[in-house]
């Protein structure tokens, strides 16, 4: 019986609680401050509470008991084994009840541990077998001796016991080492033989027993033989165990090594009396029929049947082995055939639990994060070993001032590298492979921190320093009336704040610092520029950084050198270097405090989307209510910390330093600057404004209706926006002055004189927002001055004109008639609104520009294009029947407009050309006299009427180039044009003969003289010919052209070229067959003369006025519509 056992049985619960309430105040009195128990009453309560935890614990297994008793009562009258109103019957224990028997019998015999000194075996077989070997065993249900504590469990042939097996598996952690089934099915005599179906029982039984029991057991068959009455005898142990995956075969040989010893050991038996031969008899029965013992147990021994079979044990019944003690039985030599511990067993057969073992995870788990922590713990130490020598390693070359210090600064910037990880590391966390226990990050950051002080001091701070000093000398010793005091004011102003930031942490800003610091001092000596632009930010940004934690790293200023600058400074300082950087500190402050204002914002609940639309926003803080809320404070804040400022800059503190500017002239500079980009925001987004298309003149209708309702319109709605917003940071007297005057003219009987415009408007955005404003004066109704009510007005009248003309009987006729009206030059209430609304967009002014075509001129333009596209289809078809399928009747196929024989009619083509009373003339000035006018001799388009319309180019180039033509050729109505040749000479020709309608030109090499020459001249035999008489053969022919048009086929196969030195002349010569050149000399009255005729060579008359599918209309300056003459070899 162990010490606590005894403890308990002499001084029972009550005195474990008393000695553990006297060790709990121990601990309270001795160690409550960790706790929080630091006053006598807070001891008190924790002493109260912790008894209680102790007694629930001590008392917890009588508890327990109690409750398992009343329930087990309770479910006995449930189940009407127990009369109602009869308690002194005998009751059958409750199987937990008799488990906790076992247990409290256990432990008062073998100590608290008794589970892991004796041997558990559940017997199971018949109930007369079982009383054979083992007698009382299944009323008592359990007997123990000398370690071995046997179960009953039961007959296989009957229904298990499932409550007496669920309070077995409460015993022990495991429950029972092994299986002993005794049987006598394997004797010759005493049963019928084991059949396969008694088996299939008996192995059902036994993996049902072992289910219940949560583990698989070893099985051991203990086989009953017959024998006569061996009182006295020598009992041994007689059996085998059994080898893992044993076959029939293994079996049988194991049967048969136990032969010599039975034998040997009968044999000895039989000496000492003759009724022991037990031994002898089974080893006759084994010689005699092994087999009648293997075939049975093969069954047990078949794979699928999942049977543990570890042993088998032959012996006869016990004799004499009741005892008076319950639970006590005789135990003798022949249990020993059984294996003390389950380790005898091999590993195969020994007991496991069934389904998942959850201690053998938890063990294998346990042994892994042993496994990882030892392996972390090395990893940690080397990382950690690693990286304190390689912040060793940097230290010292940082501390060598033997080095140079290019190679100083390499090592500082390493080292500071390895501070600022370690500082990294102590605020998020080490890596984990530097934990594990052997984390030494903080340790060394505080060890090295100070030796990086030390050389960032030398390296960094005193030279920067020294730098700063020397720049700051150089500015005090500049002569008081240099120009460069001023130029250099803002330098030596940014050098004494980088000076003071040193010598004052509380005001250092580590970025500005590093960056102003590296553009004061872009080159150090002893570094290279490389090294320093590349890493000279980062050594001063983190050591900025330093000095605000370190206070102690401050520098001792020169007193005298900061005094005499800021003397300095405080007099050539201006604001206009600073006003930049104040204005943007100040938008940065409110920037993201209001939300970007989009076109739906500005419209309000009207439906923008279906008349404009904009991928741009005004951002937020240029908006009325951030002027108010937050831009006019947030400018007060800047301005005071500016002053603040410059009081640390450049004054000590005691006196204050005179502001150079006041704070109002820097308000007055800031609020400028802000409505500057207030306005250029708000123009920004509302000339970013598209009209939505229209593709029907329905859509057109609606657009137009949605932009007049003044109820609805969303122009109105953003027009009302825009003079809210256009009087933001307006005085707030102006508007009272504004309201005041209203009020006057409401109730003053005389008419009010009309006030102008201006006058409204008070304010910074008066000259931006001005003349949008002013459209919004509907007061002023002279005729001069417009708004935007006249113009909605007109709008009105448009959208009831084209409604008029969508419910007519033939909408298309009348939209042709409308823009046939307009293309003959009358004007429409359509035009004059257009007109109207060009001239409002021209009168906003060129910053207005995309808002004042989107809002009033692309919806007019929208609209025109609507009636306009059908009339440019009708009046293509008209210009082809009219004007085109005559032309190509007469013309084509016909020189010049073909290189063919036949000739076009001259009299027939001036019937055409003729400028006043010409087809074309007369169906351009009767169809299209409102879109184009004549300028010259060149037609031009109306930009503003064409809005909508594009011209084909083809036909403005044909037009241009047939009315060129006829003021050269046709100028009288008829063909007729007058010209001058002069011949020339060329080597080896001494004459030529031109001939051109009967009037002849020739030249025999004497003085050249001009002849006049008429085209076409009046004769019967028109045509031209040119002939030569060389030095080598007489005359020979170059061409004979018959025909009106013979002249112009002569001059087409001319090369021509301006001749120099002769006003409207042209060189020409025809390279005759011999190779000579044939040349002479052109002079014309008009243009290019007969020349210009060859522009009809191959012409085509296009036959559509108005491109379709354009969207632009065509400006009229297209440079290539008319030709020059070409200059041909």
């Amino acid at each position: 019986m162990n010490k606590l056992a005894c403890l308990s049985g002499r001084f029972g619960r009550p005195g474990i609680v008393f000695i553990g309430v006297a060790a709990l105040w121990w601990l309270i009195t001795r160690y409550g401050a960790f706790l929080g128990a630091e006053t006598r009453r807070d001891q008190i309560l924790l002493l109260i509470l912790l008894s209680l935890g102790l007694l629930f614990v001590c008392y917890l297994p009588v508890m327990k008991k109690y409750v398992q008793e009343l329930t087990y009562r309770r479910r006995a009258r449930k189940e009407q084994r127990l009369p109602d109103d009869e308690e002194r019957l005998a009751q059958t224990p409750p199987r937990y009840v008799t488990v906790q028997d076992i247990r409290h019998t256990l432990r008062r015999q073998y100590g608290r541990f008794w589970g892991r000194k004796i041997r558990i075996l559940l017997i199971t077989g018949t109930a007369s077998e079982v009383e054979l070997l083992t007698p009382g065993l299944t009323e008592q249900f359990w007997q123990e001796e000398q370690g071995t504590l046997l179960l009953w469990g039961g007959d296989p042939s009957q229904p298990e016991n499932a409550d007496w097996l669920a309070a077995l598996r409460r015993l022990r952690y495991r429950p029972a080492d092994g299986i002993v089934w005794v049987t006598s099915g394997l004797s010759e005599t005493l049963s019928a033989p084991l059949t396969e179906d008694a088996l299939d029982r008996v192995s059902r039984a036994v993996s049902s027993c072992c289910e219940r029991l949560g583990w698989r057991l070893p099985l051991y068959v203990w086989s009953l033989q017959e024998s006569p009455d061996e009182r006295g005898r020598i009992t041994q142990p007689v059996g085998c165990l059994l080898p893992a995956e044993c076959s029939s075969d293994k079996l049988k040989a194991q049967l048969q090594a136990m032969l010599p010893g039975l034998v040997a050991q009968g044999i000895q038996q039989i000496c000492c009396a003759p009724r022991y031969y037990f031994l002898l008899s089974l080893a006759e029965r084994f010689r005699r029929n092994i087999d009648a013992v293997v075939e049975p147990l093969s069954v047990l021994l078949r794979p699928y049947r999942q049977l543990l079979l570890a042993g088998i044990v032959f012996s006869p019944a016990t004799v004499g082995g009741e005892r008076s003690v319950r639970h006590r039985w005789r135990m003798d030599n022949r249990w020993e055939a059984l294996p003390e511990t389950v380790q005898q067993l091999p590993v195969r057969l020994q007991p496991s639990r069934t389904g998942h073992n959850w201690r053998r995870s938890l063990a294998v788990m346990a042994a892994i994060l042993m496994m990882a922590q030892g392996t972390g713990m090395v990893v940690s130490f080397l990382a950690n070993r690693s990286l304190v020598a390689e912040v060793q390693e940097q230290i010292r070359p940082a501390q060598n001032q033997q080095l140079s210090p290019a190679e100083r600064l390499q090592a500082l910037l390493n080292l500071q590298k390895s501070l600022a990880r370690l500082q990294y590391r102590e605020e998020h966390g080490a890596p984990w492979y530097l934990r594990a226990g052997m984390n030494q990050n903080a340790d060394l950051l505080v060890v090295v921190m100070p030796l990086y002080a030390q050389n960032a001091h030398l390296l960094l701070r005193d030279a920067a320093a020294a730098h700063l000093e020397q720049q700051l000398r150089t500015f005090i010793r500049l002569p008081p009336d240099s120009p460069q005091r001023g130029k250099m004011a803002k330098a030596a102003y940014d050098q004494l704040r980088l000076y003071l930031m040193l010598a004052q942490p509380q005001h250092m800003e580590p970025a500005w610092f590093s960056r102003t610091l590296m553009r004061e001092w872009p080159q150090r000596d002893g570094v290279s520029a490389v090294f320093w632009q590349a890493n000279g930010p980062t050594l001063l940004a983190y050591y900025a950084s330093g000095i605000i934690t370190h206070p102690q790293w401050k520098l001792t200023a020169d007193e005298e050198l900061v005094s005499q600058s800021r003397t300095l400074l405080l007099r050539h300082l201006g604001t206009q270097n600073s006003d930049a950087m104040l204005y943007q500190k100040m938008l940065a402050r409110v920037a993201h405090q209001f939300a970007d204002m989009r076109l739906t914002d500005m419209t309000g609940d009207t439906d923008v989307s279906r008349l404009f639309f904009t991928d741009e926003v005004v951002p937020g803080m240029f908006t009325r209510q951030a002027w108010e809320e937050a831009v006019l404070p947030s400018i007060d804040t800047v301005i005071n910390e500016r002053r603040e400022e410059m009081d640390w800059v450049l004054t000590d503190g005691r006196q204050k330093a005179p502001s150079p500017v006041s704070p109002e002239a820097l308000r007055q500079r800031l609020t400028t600057r802000y409505f500057a980009d207030f306005g250029n925001a708000w123009l920004n987004f509302l000339n970013s404004l598209h009209l939505r298309k229209a593709q029907m003149l329905s859509d057109v209708t609606e657009q137009l209706t949605l932009m007049a309702d003044v109820r609805q319109s969303p122009l109105v709605a953003l027009m009302n926006t825009l003079a809210v917003q256009g009087r933001t940071g307006q005085p707030r007297e102006a508007v009272t002055d504004s309201l005041v005057k209203s009020a006057r003219n409401l109730l003053s009987q005389e008419k009010q004189p009309v006030a102008v415009p201006e006058s409204r408007l008070h304010g910074p955005l008066a000259t931006t927002f001005g003349p949008v404003l002013a459209l919004m004066d509907n007061q002023n109704n002279s005729a001069d001055m417009l708004n935007l009510q006249t113009y909605l007005t007109r709008v009105t009248q448009v959208r009831l004109r084209l409604q008029q003309i969508a419910g007519s009987s033939d909408p298309q006729a009348m939209m042709q008639m409308l823009a046939q009206t307009v293309l003959q030059g009358k004007s429409v209430d359509l035009t004059d609104t257009r007109d109207y609304g060009s001239l409002t967009a021209a009168g906003l002014g060129q910053e207005w520009y995309g808002f004042g075509q989107t809002v009033f001129v692309r919806p007019m333009e929208q609209a025109w294009q609507q009636v306009l596209t059908p009339a440019a289809e009708s009046l293509n078809a008209r210009w082809r029947t009219a004007v085109v399928d005559g032309w190509n009747n007469a013309f084509s196929g016909r020189y010049p407009f073909k290189n063919v024989s036949s000739d076009a009619s001259l009299p027939l083509l001036a019937k055409y050309l003729n400028t006043d009373t010409g087809r074309i003339a007369r169906f351009l000035q009767n169809n299209l006299s409102g879109v184009l006018h004549r300028e010259g001799s060149r037609w031009v388009p109306d930009t503003i009427n064409t809005r909508g319309l594009t011209f084909n180019p083809a036909f403005l180039k044909a037009i241009n180039t047939l009315s060129e033509i006829a003021d050269v050729a046709f100028t009288t109505g008829n063909a007729g044009l007058h010209f001058e040749l002069r011949p020339g000479t060329a080597a080896g020709v001494m004459q030529t003969t031109l001939i051109t309608d009967n009037q002849k030109l020739i030249y025999v090499n004497q003085m050249p003289v001009w002849k006049r020459f008429t085209w076409p001249a009046d004769t019967e035999a028109p045509g031209a010919s040119l002939s030569w008489v060389s030095t080598q053969a007489g005359t020979r022919q170059y061409a004979d052209l018959p025909g009106s048009w013979g002249l112009i086929r002569l001059l087409e196969m001319a090369r021509r070229k301006a001749a120099p030195g002769v006003a409207s002349g042209w060189s020409l010569s025809w390279q005759a067959q011999d190779g000579r050149m044939l040349n002479y000399t052109l002079r014309t009255e008009a243009g290019e003369g007969p020349l210009v005729l060859l522009k009809l060579r191959n012409f085509v008359l296009p036959e559509t006025v108005f491109e379709l599918s354009g969207t632009s209309a065509f400006t009229g300056n297209d440079e290539d519509a008319g030709d020059t003459v070409e200059e041909t070899d």
